[in-house]
């Protein structure tokens, strides 16, 4: 299921160019455009699904698949033993831009606590 006016989605079907990184069955990742740090992935489910609010039960494997990605980017792009952050923002007032889940991974250079 995807959603016409949706950037990520748009992206998804390769409408809309996008460096990609990493692609599975559940999910496609791909250099963020404004990176926060030397290393900033969005890794995104496949399936349409707007914030973290919307998800399903059904949708537990999907999310997992999210995290496998980011495990298999880290090693990747070398940041896995030097540590790195995956966190997914939910609505407006925690940062969330594109309404279609994505999971952010962070890392290649320190990461203060707490965030934001």
């Amino acid at each position: 299921m995807t959603e016409p006016d949706c950037l990520f989605c748009r992206i998804v079907s390769g409408d809309v160019p996008a460096d990609v990184v990493y692609e599975s069955d559940e999910a496609i990742a791909f250099r963020d455009i404004n990176p926060q740090a030397p290393t900033h992935v969005l890794v995104i489910p496949r399936k349409h699904i707007a914030t973290i609010n919307d998800l399903e039960d059904g949708d537990a494997g999907l999310v997992g698949s999210l995290y496998l990605a980011a495990k298999a980017i880290a090693a990747a792009e070398g940041i896995a033993d030097a540590g790195y952050r995956a966190v997914m923002n939910c609505n407006e007032g925690a940062g969330q831009s594109v309404f279609h889940i994505h999971l952010h991974v962070l890392g290649g250079r320190a990461l203060s606590w707490p965030p934001g």
